[in-house]
């Protein structure tokens, strides 16, 4: 078997009763059918033009090429999970009212859905920044305003930093009662185990994966719980005497280098964490993972797998998926 690359670094994000898993030429997404059954879908990731991939070198810059590709992929993920659910659910009304079910992949998805969809995703972005960044800012405004005492620059980006920070919790946790938001919770939880697995070399199988963590470094929350720690940092720079409406716009325009440096970061803490220093940064992001993850069972595990081998680098992933059909 050939070695792990060095630069190789596998990861996902977990969907609609699945998870998704990239790699360095494709992402693959599992998701689980009522009927049991594991449907598993490939991705090719494009090449992208010369001046892509050259950014995607780039330090700072490619934290922001980075999370673009990464909606990109995010969204397509999405789709195709909610697809199989849609396909579920139509199948569970034709059962009870006494007709036969479309085959599985038979209904089209019409432009009309697909523009809803995109439409759907991209009022999500607006909707995550005016919650987390710009509620926070005209909250802390009105802290200041009934507050003098805590007037000043540091003052204002310290307040509008915690008072960012505490409604990314509340939020967390007020969705985690939802259900269908705790299952989404476990295949997060799956997600990790594997990868954390696959890191330490051990065997790939749910019953072994399951004994690992379902917290790793390197995951999106730990990256978000950055975003706004450095964004107080970086949002101290703009004056503090500018009008509200450009101090609002000046952080959506710093927000592209919030996210460069975060990225910076969350990459560096992952690669030192043998450092006491590097550990306490982590610890954190960690301890909000146990808000975005829950323990998952060995069928959500089973399907993390069944998008995981199939990013593997060719060699490696046929006997993974072989030992896997070995053990079915």
């Amino acid at each position: 078997m050939q070695s792990q690359p060095k630069e190789l670094v596998l990861g996902g994000q977990a969907v609609i009763e699945g998870v998704m898993m990239k790699g360095p030429k494709m992402f693959s997404v599992a998701v689980r059918r009522l009927s049991g059954e594991i449907r598993v879908r490939d991705f090719d990731i494009p090449d992208g033009s010369a001046l892509r991939v050259r950014l995607a070198k780039m330090p700072l810059v490619r934290g922001v090429v980075t999370m673009a590709a990464m909606l990109v992929i995010g969204y397509k993920a999405l789709q195709f999970s909610a697809d199989e659910a849609i396909e579920d659910a139509e199948a569970a009304e034709a059962a009870g009212r006494g007709l036969a079910a479309p085959a599985p992949g038979e209904k089209k998805k019409s432009e009309g859905d697909k523009w809803a969809m995109a439409v759907a995703m991209g009022g999500a972005l607006v909707m995550g920044v005016g919650i987390f960044f710009l509620l926070p800012h005209f909250l802390t405004v009105l802290v200041q305003r009934y507050w003098p005492a805590l007037s000043g620059s540091l003052a204002f980006n310290l307040i509008d930093g915690l008072i960012r920070v505490l409604v990314f919790v509340t939020y967390v946790v007020a969705i985690s009662f939802m259900k269908d938001i705790r299952r989404i919770f476990q295949y997060h939880g799956a997600e990790h185990k594997v990868v954390n697995a696959y890191e330490k070399k051990a065997e790939l199988t749910p019953e072994a994966v399951s004994a690992y963590s379902v917290l790793h470094p390197r995951c999106g929350t730990s990256f978000l719980l950055f975003v706004m720690v450095i964004g107080i940092v970086v949002f101290s720079f703009i004056p503090y005497e500018s009008p509200q409406v450009v101090k609002v716009a000046m952080k959506l325009v710093l927000l592209p280098v919030v996210a460069g440096i975060s990225y910076e970061l969350l990459r560096l803490t992952a690669r030192k964490l043998e450092s006491p220093l590097f550990k306490a940064m982590v610890a954190p992001g960690l301890l909000l993972q146990r808000l975005t993850t829950r323990e998952p069972d060995l069928s959500q595990i089973e399907v993390a797998l069944a998008s995981f081998v199939r990013v593997l680098p060719s060699q490696e992933a046929e006997e993974k998926e072989m030992s896997l059909v070995e053990q079915a």
